[in-house]
Parts: C-alpha cells; structure tokens; sequence
C-alpha cells in the first residue's frame, strides 16, 4: 500500500454509464485509506450524482460542451485558472483515458495516473500521465475501472469484493405501486438509435410479463415512445420527468430493470438491484455481470475496436427470451 496519500483527484467527466461504472471505486479507496480526501471532477451536468456522495469531499466541474460551442478564450482561460488553483494532490487518476481528460488531469497536477498508450481509449492521452497502467483494452469495463485506480494507490480490487460491493450511492425511498405486481423499470432510451429495443418489443414484453411495467425517459423523443408503449400495453406506465437524484432513487426501489446499454440500466448493477440488459452494437464487456445482474447479446459480432453504430441486431432479441429471464430474476 502506498504511503501517505491525504488527497486523491479523480477524472471521469462524462457520461452517465461510465460515471456509475467508475464511482464503485470510492468505497475501495476509503476502505484503504479511510483519511483520504477524495475528490471528483465531472461535466457540470453529473455533478448532482456526486455532490451528496458520502465519500467524496469536493465535487469540481467543467463545462466542456459550452467551452466547445462558444469558443471563448476567455472562458477556456477562466476553465484553465481554476483547474489550475485547486492546490496539490497526492495522486490524479483519469479513469476515462481520453485526451481531453487527461489534459484535464494534467493541469490538475503532475502526479497524474492513466492507462498506458496501449491500454487507453486514446493512447496519446497516455503521454499525459507520470505512471501508468497496463489493462487490455477489451477487459471488462469495470474491471478496467478498478484495476486502474486501485493500481495507481497500490492495492488490488478482487472479484469478490466487487460482488459484495455496498451500493455505490446512497437514495431515499421513491413511492411505487404497492399491489401484488412487482414493479419492473424498462429503460427505452440509448446514446444510439441501435442500441435501442424497438418500442414494439417492448410493449410486447410488458403484456407478457403481467406486472407494473415503468417506462423511463430522458428526452422528448424517448418520451414519444413511452406514451406509445403505454397506450399498447395496459401493464405499463410512464415515469414522471426525473431528475439524477431521483433516477436513482426509482431504480433503487424496484424489484427489476431491464433496459438497453446505458447509464440509468447500469445504475441497477449500482445499487444492487436486478437487471437484464440488452445488447446489439456492444457486448456484455460493458456490464459487470453477476447472479443477479445479467446480459443478452444479439447474434452480431461485435469489434470493439471499431464499434458498427449501424448494427441493429437488438431488435432481433425475442421477446420470450427476456421473458423468461426476467421471471427467473423475480423468483
């Protein structure tokens, strides 16, 4: 175990998944060294998921996507002075492995920790960093996360403690159905439109499992479709407008998620809660799978290396297949 370590600066600006994903370090790192200020830097619209994190101290955040649009000196100035002003770190690890997170880290500090260059999504952000680390590129998502930060402060995270990890964000109850049925949150929307269930399915898939099916959304297309789900199948419901906080509070309350490859589905594996969720154009890779927690994949071959946005081979998951999961889990 590394000595010493008092302030610890991580890097994981966006997005949701990956955030989620990353965040299951925390309780790790505090168990190691339980003195340590941990502190996040994240896009201003995650921030919300980490500000009343028990185990983050400090939440900075940037706004990259306005510093893109506006093309401001004086803002991409002001972005640079406060980067550089928040003080000294023992250790910045950038868990994203881009380059402009690692610029990010690195005028953070230089006692930065990324991927090696052929570890890294982008291996020139490798040259960012004062150590590194080796993981291959096509290991497991969260493996990848925890190996590399738990290799950066020199201890190791196992299979086992990630089975019996705590849930990684701590929520309030949210008010459910209290009938019989078992309340199932199906996630509808994706970054990409082949990462998506068709609609079709989906109604299909709550007339079939005959329970209180909640249909969640985050834009006003997504939200299009839930209405139309809802008006095909008696079983679902849509969910109200949510913010992160309550997201998570939802998904912690229900007894099942299923849902296509994005953040809301892999806050399930999160909070301990069970989950099913569907892939075509990626792998079970993105998702730490566990008795509970489990993939589907569609027949496509999937290169991660050079991702087919083009594959819409989710739509060809049947319906009964999620079905008859989805039960098991419920038992």
């Amino acid at each position: 175990m590394k000595k010493d370590i008092k302030r610890i600066a991580i890097v994981r600006l966006s997005a949701l998944g990956d955030i989620v994903n990353s965040a299951v370090t925390l309780q790790f790192i505090h168990d190691k060294y339980p003195d340590a200020k941990i502190e996040w830097i994240t896009e201003e619209v995650f921030a919300p998921l980490l500000e009343n994190h028990p185990l983050v101290s400090i939440v900075h955040t940037l706004n990259l996507k306005q510093l893109k649009k506006s093309k401001s000196f004086s803002l991409l100035k002001q972005t640079f002075l406060e980067l550089r002003s928040l003080g000294e770190f023992d250790i910045i690890i950038d868990i994203q492995g881009l380059l402009k997170s690692a610029i990010v880290a690195r005028l953070i500090g230089s006692n930065t920790h990324g991927f090696d260059k052929n570890s890294a999504r982008e291996g020139i952000a490798s040259y960012f960093y004062k150590t590194t680390s080796h993981i291959e590129y096509d290991e497991n998502i969260v493996k990848r996360n925890t190996f590399l930060a738990s290799d950066g402060l020199g201890f190791n995270i196992s299979d086992e403690m990630l089975l019996n990890k705590k849930p990684i964000f701590e929520t309030t109850e949210y008010p459910l159905d209290n009938s019989d049925k078992k309340n199932i949150a199906i996630v509808i929307g994706a970054s990409w439109e082949s990462k998506k269930y068709p609609k079709e399915r989906v109604a299909e898939l709550c007339n079939e499992l005959k329970e209180n099916s909640i249909i969640l959304w985050g834009s006003d297309a997504e939200k299009e479709d839930a209405l139309w789900i809802c008006e095909n199948s008696a079983y679902a419901t849509i969910a109200p407008k949510l913010s992160l906080i309550d997201l998570v509070s939802l998904i912690s309350s229900v007894d099942l998620l299923i849902g296509n490859d994005t953040g809301p589905t892999h806050m399930a594996w999160a909070q301990n809660i069970p989950s099913i969720t569907l892939f075509g154009p990626t792998t079970t890779r993105m998702i730490y799978e566990t008795p509970i927690n489990i993939g589907i994949k569609s027949s496509s071959k999937v290169d991660i290396y050079h991702i087919n946005k083009n594959d819409f081979s989710i739509k060809d998951i049947e319906v009964q297949k999620v079905v008859t999961k989805a039960k098991e889990l419920l038992k």
